[in-house]
C-alpha cells in the first residue's frame, strides 16, 4: 500500500472565492521522495499543510498508510500530532533561546520519552546531520546550513512514517544550497524514509525526485519519473 493517497482533495479561501487545491489527486510509495514543483500559489504549500494537518480540506480525502487521515464526506480530520510525519518549513521554526541539542530532543521530552532514551535519539540524529560536537551551541550561533540541519534533525528524530519538506533550502545562498541538495536526498536514502518536497525550483526538483508533480493553479498537470 502506498505511504501516500490524495484523492480529488480540494481547498478554498475567502468564503469559497478562492480554489487554492482543485480535485488534487496522487500517491507517493513507501520510501519514495516525490517533488511538487510549481510557482508561487500554484497549491503545493497548501496541498502539503492539508497532508500535514494544518489546513482542513473542503473536500477529498487523504490516506497516510491504511488509515484515513481526512475526509470532509464523513467529516473525520486527524490532527498533525496524531499523524506520526516531520516537518522542516521554509523559515526552519528552531528556537533561539534552545541549544541544538534541546531543539532536536523537544518532539520527544512532549511525548515524556524517558531521558536516556531522549539522549541516545538525539545524539544518533545529531551524527547523521552533521551536527555532532555542537549539542550544546545556541540556536542563534549556527549558520543558516547549521540551522536548516538542526530543523531536519528534530524533524526526523522520532522516525516519523512521512517527511514532509517546504521549501526547505531557499533561504540558502546558491553554493550551499547545492550542497545541501545532496545532503538531504544522501540522508533521505539511508533512512529510508517516505518524503514529500515543496519546491519552486526546477534544478532541485530534477536533481532530488523519485518523482515529481507539476502543479499549476490548484491541480498537477504532470507527474514525470
Amino acid at each position: 500500500m502506498p505511504a501516500v493517497i490524495v484523492r480529488e482533495v480540494v481547498k478554498e479561501f475567502d468564503r469559497g472565492s478562492v480554489r487554492a487545491v482543485d480535485r488534487v489527486g496522487f500517491e507517493v510509495q513507501e520510501g519514495e521522495l516525490l517533488v511538487l514543483l510549481g510557482p508561487s500559489g500554484c497549491g503545493k504549500t497548501t496541498t502539503l499543510r492539508m497532508i500535514a494537518g494544518l489546513e482542513e480540506p473542503d473536500d477529498g480525502e487523504i490516506w497516510l498508510g491504511d488509515r484515513l487521515v481526512s475526509s470532509a464526506e464523513r467529516n473525520l480530520f486527524v490532527p498533525t500530532e496524531k499523524r506520526n510525519i516531520g516537518m522542516v518549513f521554509q523559515s526552519y521554526a528552531i528556537w533561539p533561546h534552545m541549544t541544538v541539542f534541546d531543539n532536536v530532543a523537544y518532539p520527544l521530552r512532549v511525548r515524556h520519552v524517558p531521558r536516556d532514551v531522549v539522549r541516545q535519539k538525539v545524539n544518533n540524529t545529531l551524527e547523521l546531520v552533521g551536527l555532532q560536537g555542537l549539542e550544546g551551541r545556541s540556536a542563534t550561533q549556527l549558520s543558516g546550513g547549521q540551522q536548516q540541519r538542526v530543523a531536519l534533525a528534530r524533524a526526523i528524530v522520532r522516525r516519523p512514517r512521512l517527511l514532509l519538506l517546504d521549501e526547505p533550502l531557499s533561504n540558502l545562498d546558491a553554493r550551499l544550497r547545492e550542497r545541501m541538495r545532496s545532503e538531504l536526498r544522501d540522508l533521505q536514502r539511508t533512512i529510508g524514509i517516505t518524503t514529500l518536497y515543496v519546491t519552486h525550483d526546477q534544478i532541485e526538483a530534477l536533481s532530488m525526485s523519485d518523482r515529481v508533480g507539476v502543479m499549476s493553479q490548484g491541480r498537477i498537470v504532470q507527474v514525470f519519473l
